[in-house]
C-alpha cells in the first residue's frame, strides 16, 4: 500500500464521521485471565490497560483463531486526551526540527503517520489496541520493528504492508491481521500494531458512517468512566 493509497487520522473525512457512544463500559484487560498484559506503558494513573467491552471480547474471538502456541500480547489500550496530545505534540515537533522547510499543513499529515489529532484518537475512545504477538512464554514474535517505531526513524517499516523487513515479520504481521481482521477491528496501515474498533476511523474504513465509540473518561479513584459525545 502506497502513502498515497493510504487514508490517514489527519484526512478530514475521519473527522467528519458522527460521533456516537453505545454507553459500554471500559474494562481493566489485566483482570481477564486469557490475555496477556505488557506493563512497559504502565505509570502512575494506570489506565492503559482499558478497553471497552466488546474490544476485549473482540481480542478473545481473534486470540482463539492463532495458531497453536501463539498468543497475544495487549501493550496499549485506553489513553487519555491530555496523554494523546502530547505525543502528537511531541513527534510534530520532532519532524518540526528534522525538516524545518516543511508546512504547517504537511507537518499535521505527516505526524498523523505516528499520532491521531486529539479530536479523532482512536485510543481516547477505548476502541484502539497496540498489540503484538508472543509465545506461550511471553516471548514476542518478529514483526521488523518495536511497538511505536516513527515512521522516521524506521523509514516507514513501521508500515503494515512494508516489504523492508524480513519474510518472517511479514509472514508475523499477517498472520496477526488475519486474527484480528476476521474478529472485525481495522488496521491503521501505518502501525502493523495498532488496531480499532468502534472509533471513527472504523467506522470510515468499515463504511458504517458512525462510531460506536466516542472520547471516554476514566476515573483513577474509583476506576469508573464516563463517555462523552
Amino acid at each position: 500500500m502506497t502513502g498515497e493509497q493510504m487514508v490517514l487520522l489527519s484526512d478530514p473525512r475521519i473527522a467528519a464521521i458522527g460521533l456516537s457512544d453505545n454507553g459500554e463500559s471500559l474494562v481493566d484487560v489485566r483482570e481477564v485471565t486469557e490475555l496477556r498484559v505488557d506493563s512497559r506503558h504502565a505509570g502512575a494513573i494506570d489506565d492503559f490497560a482499558h478497553l471497552r467491552e466488546g474490544v476485549v471480547q473482540r481480542l478473545l474471538d481473534a486470540q482463539a483463531t492463532l495458531p497453536r502456541g501463539l498468543r497475544l500480547l495487549i501493550v496499549e489500550g485506553y489513553r487519555q486526551v491530555e496523554a494523546q496530545r502530547a505525543v502528537f505534540d511531541g513527534y510534530r515537533n520532532e519532524l518540526r526540527r528534522l525538516h524545518p522547510d516543511w508546512s504547517a499543513d504537511r507537518l499535521f499529515v505527516e505526524t498523523s503517520k505516528f499520532a491521531s489529532p486529539v479530536e479523532v484518537a482512536p485510543h481516547s475512545t477505548g476502541g484502539a489496541i497496540d498489540l503484538t504477538l508472543c509465545t506461550e512464554d511471553g516471548i514476542e514474535a518478529d514483526m521488523g520493528t518495536c511497538i511505536d517505531a516513527t515512521p522516521e526513524a524506521s523509514d516507514n517499516a513501521c508500515f503494515t504492508a512494508a516489504t523492508s523487513v524480513s519474510e518472517q515479520a511479514q509472514d508475523n504481521r499477517r498472520t496477526l491481521a488475519r486474527a484480528l481482521a476476521g474478529a472485525g477491528l481495522v488496521n491503521y496501515p501505518t502501525e502493523w500494531w495498532h488496531w480499532s474498533f468502534g472509533d471513527r476511523y472504523w467506522a470510515y474504513i468499515t463504511g458504517t458512517g458512525r462510531s460506536h465509540y466516542g472520547p471516554a473518561q476514566l476515573t483513577t479513584a474509583t476506576g469508573a468512566k464516563e463517555e462523552r459525545a
